[in-house]
């Protein structure tokens, strides 16, 4: 925490001393008085490369990701082909460690396989592995650009099914100030507040955001006990984001930001929270010799309490995870040679936590056993990538070279009275491990785009899978203090095509393996272990379109996966197994109406096939279909009306499925507001 306030006092120190005393309207002038060239600040980071169109992109702009049905950003991620969250439940009734996000049906587990980037900074938990989807405003965004496969790179490592890279919306985007208020049919209400502010040639955004409500029952009404609760909700955001130019090319932005997320699940007393500061700084140079230059901080906590679904009274107080991370990136994009855009450069993460848990007597109450689990992860990386142009040819050439280490892991429980119980102290490890990434596009006609890649990528386990045990009952699952890197091997081809000036469609085939995936693998009744599995392999197709008809437009996506485990020796009655909570059919259309300047009636069809809770395919999802509506109306003096709507013909979505324990996800919904813009 001491280092992270004062990475945010340094960041707003250096913003305070910019130059940004310029009045608005006025043209800077230099010493003879003649008028130099405007500059231009956007907050962004340095254009995508001119390989982004070789991989698998979807793009959002900032006007789809602000008209969810839900108003939350998994809702907005759920329209791009292949994105895939652990469970199907939201970030109002899932418990917050298990809100992993994956592309390409490579899941299995509650941990990201894909590298999440907010401005360039990861936001996985540095102890969990999950994404903090709460702390994430929509209203604060102004695109999304989605990248499956192509693991490898300058993403870095943990992109190992894809990159979700987001960034914030410029100031123009979020006027002076944006506002909003809603309150939907079961009293649970949410406010968004933006303020922008021009500081002479720079801006400041303060964004705060505030969810609460008593949340819907997610156990079915014939499972429901005296002690059955509500999936109620208390969530908050606020981020503060400054963006100052240097020179005439370079700019420096600084954010900070902090976020609590308070939720119950099932039963009354079953609480859990998590929350996080971070903080970061990042200059951006624009010149010939073009650089980005990040550092950033994180600090997180997380807090579970486990109840008895049979005594429904507290059996495990995981009272706290607190964890860290540091890290940062510099990439440098020199211009050495026609024709070529080399980018190299170096980036590093550590995350390191700790478990603190209590076991409880279910009768009275009593600490039976304390336990204590942690240890740290470190990653330094070193790429060199190379976009080649030849005319209507693009190429693309990538390599990385990764050193990961797994240091300080242990796991060690003792009686109250200090008594040991069992101990595990992991010996420290590392290893270099290279990567690859290469790629052709090609502008065929006017309207036709092909191309094809192939790609490696890496990541490593998190701390939570090494050493953290836990129960969603009445299964309790082992951590593994021995578990190996996953390695992604992969390639895709594709195209993308427009046959009208209207219509835009695109359509990949990929085929992609994960070696030493790690599961939830069943080792007995109700114990699973999580394990490094010998493969999962996942072939499919994804496809998406978008079209545009005067007011009218179209969008839609889907995803078709064959994905299935490689069980050879350890794992063979797994051998042919669909990997858990991994579906083979997925689909998403919204057809939108405009009919004017700030009007939007939007509906959403969505289609999720059968998916399975376990690697034994005993528990069964059933496949769901989802109807969902927005509607904006200006009242006039920058005032609109929103209203939404989930889940509309109020499908049974089981999100959860343990020998017949079943949760569901969110009932139909609906939701009036307003919006106030200036």
């Amino acid at each position: 925490m001491k280092t992270m306030l004062r990475l945010t006092a340094c960041g707003l120190a250096l913003l305070s001393a910019l130059p940004l005393s310029a009045q608005d309207g006025e043209e800077p002038q230099d010493e003879a008085g003649e008028e130099r060239r405007e500059i231009i600040v956007t907050g962004r980071g340095l254009d995508p490369a001119l390989s982004t169109g070789i991989y698998a992109t979807t793009t959002l702009e900032r006007e789809a990701i602000v008209a969810a049905p839900s108003g939350r950003i998994e809702d907005v991620l759920r329209n791009v082909a292949g994105f895939q969250q652990f469970r199907r439940s939201d970030s109002r009734s899932s418990n917050p460690s298990a809100q992993g996000v994956t592309l390409r049906a490579l899941g299995g587990n509650a941990t990201s396989r894909a590298l999440v980037l907010l401005d360039g900074v990861p936001l996985a938990d540095p102890f969990f592995g999950y994404i903090p989807l709460s702390a994430i405003a929509p209203e604060t965004l102004g695109t999304i650009r989605v990248t499956r496969g192509g693991g490898s790179g300058p993403f870095g490592a943990g992109a190992l099914a894809g990159t979700i890279d987001i960034e914030s919306a410029e100031p123009g985007a979020t006027q002076g100030f944006l506002g909003s208020a809603a309150i939907n049919d079961r009293a649970e209400t949410e406010a968004t507040g933006v303020l922008t502010q021009r500081l002479g040639r720079g801006f400041a955004i303060a964004s705060g955001r505030w969810d609460r409500g008593q949340g819907f029952f997610t156990t079915p009404e014939d499972q429901r006990v005296p002690a059955t609760a509500r999936a109620a909700f208390d969530s908050w955001n606020a981020a503060l984001r400054a963006v100052a130019p240097l020179t005439d090319t370079v700019e420096v932005q600084a954010r900070v930001a902090a976020f609590r997320d308070n939720r119950t699940l099932r039963f009354e007393g079953a609480d859990s929270f998590s929350n996080g500061e971070e903080a970061s700084i990042r200059f951006v140079g624009r010149g010939d010799w073009q650089f980005d230059a990040l550092a950033y901080v994180q600090a997180r906590d997380f807090g579970n309490v486990v109840i008895s679904s049979t005594r429904f009274t507290p059996t495990l107080d995981q009272r706290r995870t607190p964890s860290t991370g540091i890290g940062g990136k510099f990439e440098l994009r020199p211009p050495l040679l026609e024709g070529h855009d080399i980018r190299f450069g170096v980036d590093y993460r550590r995350a390191d936590g700790e478990l603190q848990e209590e076991a409880l007597n279910a009768v009275t109450g009593r600490i039976t056993e304390r336990r204590r689990a942690g240890g740290a992860t470190g990653n330094l990386g070193i790429f060199l990538e190379d976009d080649w142009q030849i005319g209507p040819l693009t190429l693309n050439g990538g390599l990385r070279a990764d050193r990961t280490s797994i240091t300080g892991g242990f796991y060690r429980a003792v009686t109250p009275t200090g008594a040991l119980v069992s101990e595990i102290v992991a010996p420290d490890r590392s290893d270099w491990a290279v990567n690859w990434r290469a790629g052709a596009l090609l502008y065929l006609t006017r309207r036709l785009d092909i191309r094809a890649a192939a790609y490696t990528g890496l990541r490593l386990p998190t701390l939570n899978e090494l050493y953290r045990p836990f129960v969603v009952f009445p299964v309790t699952t082992e951590a593994n203090a021995n578990l190996v890197n996953e390695r992604l091997e992969g390639f895709e081809i594709g195209f993308d095509w427009q046959p009208v000036n209207e219509v835009v469609i695109a359509v990949t085939a990929f085929d992609n393996e994960v070696e030493n995936a790690i599961a939830n693998v069943t080792v007995g009744p109700n114990l699973r272990r999580r394990a490094n599995l010998p493969a999962i392999e996942a072939r499919g197709i994804e496809a998406s379109v978008a079209a545009k008809f005067g007011t009218v437009s179209l969008d839609g996506a889907l995803a078709w996966t064959d994905a299935e485990v490689r069980g050879r020796g350890t794992s063979a009655d797994l051998d042919g197994n669909r990997p858990s909570q991994t579906p083979e059919f997925a689909a998403t259309l919204t057809l939108g109406w405009e009919p004017a300047a700030g009007w939007r009636l939007a509906g959403t069809l969505r289609h999720v096939s059968t998916q399975f809770e376990d690697d034994r395919e005993t528990d069964r999802l059933a496949p769901a279909t989802t109807l969902d509506a927005f509607l904006a109306a200006p009242l006039g003096g920058g005032v609109s009306l929103v209203a939404r709507a989930e889940n509309l013909t109020d499908e049974a979505i089981i999100t959860r499925n343990q020998g017949g324990s079943i949760d569901l996800g969110v009932p139909r919904t609906f939701w009036l507001g307003v919006r106030y813009g200036f």
